[in-house]
């Protein structure tokens, strides 16, 4: 949302350019969709399919599925790692009930981890592997951090990165969630032998030709020509000069695995070229290499108050000097960074210029004015059973003369063992990697052995895990991002019987929801719900001890399963709200219990997060 962008009629000639050229055209229509959304989406893509004819979608919402069929979308539809199809036999239920031609796998598997999924693609679905760029500290689709603290959407891309922030704990200061960018380099070459791998991705939002060009023909470079030692040591110098971050190998290795949270906490995108020195009157820095006309620079890191760009105006050799008077007018900080975060050489403008002349303008009265209304499912009328489930980490926690829950995992299992009531609620975890799914398989076909019948869901695809559906009462839960009707209706066809919805929606977007969802919906109304859930955390960071914002604001990190949590000291809580929402058609009213970890003082704050101000 942040991005300068283009629209429909400027992509059209692009386009056309690229698929003269040989190139495929990929759109990614890659946000959270609330009802509001849904007729302009389906306006998007009625007017790409028309004007531009893009070779696919990169989608994360459900009901984009449905929409690319009611505007009769011809290319492709790809699965966003947003989606978080992270287990192998999810591939063939993407495929076979969704028609996904393609999926883009989470970037925190190892290379192992990728083979399994391979191994297990059905004919005619391929795997998208992220090979360079920017690293999210949580596991895609399952960070809220930038909502909860302010009501902007990562999942709808208006993140404000709150994970690079500065953050304290124990006296220790520094970035403590802030990543490196992923750069597999020469490693990109073990993907090659995959034939199910169709394309290496990297992740390039809201950069520069500089950094297009370089990260390009060095992945080019090593996939065509990287046996040879020569061509292997340019391709690494284009990377290290492309203007990102520190590059890290993250997962990929299984047998080396690198934590991409630097004990540094110099996570600064752009390469960094000096420091502020002089005095605060007439601050300057000396350049450790030339700096070209039309040069940006960035002094200081985004968090800090002081920080701003500048574009160079004028050559600086080497150690020259450069007086800097920033835009913003403000007074950059002594020693702040220096980072080079795009440039645009001369060659770079002249290849650009040549393409530009080969574009094809259409005069704009020749493109049609085109309107869509999306088709809506049938609402659900029928009388819901109202639950209130208390969902809980330790069977011993549960019971207690209210309707309980469990979330499943190792811990559960003994757990899972003794309980026999079939009002119980089984919970699945919103990440389920590849070497998890045969456990999990077991997990629920103990349960329901035992008689279990109510099991929430936190992926779509999990239903994959479930040797049969019938009889059995499958929820969505509030990880599956659930915000419009449309996506309920593909849930419905996978055979689920209710949705909890996504608990990012405010006010306004919970009750027009409800009155059109075909399917009876849920929310959580109460309880510790996470900034984040990653597959990593810090050697800096400790768990279960309070780590503070700049703002004040605490939170802490406690291992479940093979994931780290990370919860805010304050609680959503929408008690008050129940009656309104049940008036308006909710039916189940989830309360999510959190053992307080020793010195974790929960703080009296209004835990109505995007409730007053929707969802934006």
């Amino acid at each position: 949302m942040e991005a300068k962008n283009f629209t429909v009629e400027e992509l059209a000639p692009l386009a056309g350019l690229a698929h003269e050229k040989g190139v495929k055209v990929y759109v990614a229509i890659n946000s959270l969709l609330k009802h509001e959304d849904l007729s302009p989406a389906g306006n998007l893509v009625s007017k790409l399919e028309k004007l531009v004819k893009p070779d696919g979608l990169i989608i994360q919402d459900l009901a984009l599925v449905d929409l690319a069929k009611q505007t009769g979308f011809s290319g492709e539809l790809h699965l966003s790692t947003l989606a978080n199809v992270s287990f192998p036999c999810a591939l063939r239920l993407v495929k076979e009930r969704l028609g996904i031609n393609r999926v883009v796998i989470p970037r925190e598997l190892s290379i192992d981890e990728i083979k399994t999924l391979a191994g297990a693609c059905p004919e005619d679905l391929s795997l998208e592997v992220f090979v360079h760029g920017a690293l999210c500290y949580g596991i895609s689709g399952r960070c809220y951090w930038s909502s909860y603290l302010g009501g902007k959407s990562g999942l709808r891309g208006r993140c404000v990165q709150p994970c690079r922030r500065i953050y304290t704990q124990g006296g220790r200061t520094g970035r403590l969630f802030s990543c490196m960018d992923l750069s597999l380099d020469v490693l990109s070459r073990v993907l090659l032998p995959i034939p199910e791998i169709s394309a290496w991705k990297i992740e390039g939002r809201k950069k520069g030709p500089h950094y297009v060009y370089y990260t390009v023909t060095a992945y080019k470079i090593l996939r065509d020509l990287g046996n040879d030692p020569k061509e292997k040591k340019t391709a690494v110098e284009l990377l290290e000069r492309a203007l990102g971050r520190k590059g890290t190998h993250y997962h990929f290795l299984p047998q080396r695995p690198w934590n991409p949270v630097t004990s540094d906490g110099q996570t600064g995108s752009g390469l960094l070229i000096g420091k502020i020195q002089g005095p605060k009157h007439n601050p300057y820095f000396m350049p450790r290499e030339e700096l070209l006309p039309g040069d940006l620079l960035r002094i200081g890191y985004e968090d800090e108050t002081s920080h701003g760009t500048l574009r160079v105006g004028k050559y600086v050799p080497q150690k020259g000097r450069l007086y800097i008077k920033l835009s913003s007018g403000k007074t950059p900080a002594p020693g702040a960074p220096v980072f080079l975060t795009d440039r645009r050489e001369k060659a770079l403008d002249e290849m650009m210029s040549e393409l530009e002349g080969e574009i094809k303008k259409s005069p704009i009265s020749e493109l049609p004015v085109l309107e869509f209304t999306e088709q809506l499912p049938k609402k659900y009328n029928d009388k819901p059973t109202i639950y209130e489930v208390y969902i809980h980490r330790d069977s011993g926690e549960t019971g207690k003369g209210k309707k309980s829950g469990l979330w499943i995992d190792a811990e559960a299992f003994d757990g899972m063992k003794k309980i026999s009531d079939n009002s119980f609620w089984w919970w699945l975890p919103p990440v389920i990697w590849p070497d998890e799914e045969k456990r999990f398989r077991e997990y629920i076909d103990i349960a329901v052995e035992k008689g279990s019948r109510n099991f929430v869901l936190n992926a779509p695809w999990q239903t994959a895990l479930f040797d049969r559906l019938k009889g059995l009462n499958i929820w969505a839960g509030p990880f599956c991002n659930i915000s419009n009707v449309l996506a309920v209706s593909i849930l419905k066809l996978l055979g689920f019987s209710g949705v909890i919805a996504s608990p990012e929606l405010g006010h306004d977007d919970y009750v027009l929801f409800v009155k059109k969802s075909p399917l009876p919906l849920g929310i959580v109304i109460s309880g510790n719900w996470p900034f984040t859930v990653s597959r990593i955390l810090s050697d800096q960071v400790k768990q279960v001890c309070a780590f503070i914002s700049p703002k004040g604001e605490q939170a802490w990190v406690k291992e479940y399963g093979s994931n780290f949590w990370v919860y805010p000291n304050w609680k959503i809580d929408l008690t008050d709200k129940k009656e309104e929402l049940q008036n308006a058609g909710y039916s189940m009213f989830v309360h999510l219990v959190e053992t307080l970890p020793e010195g974790i003082e929960m703080k009296t704050r209004k835990g109505i997060w995007n409730w007053e101000i929707n969802l934006i």
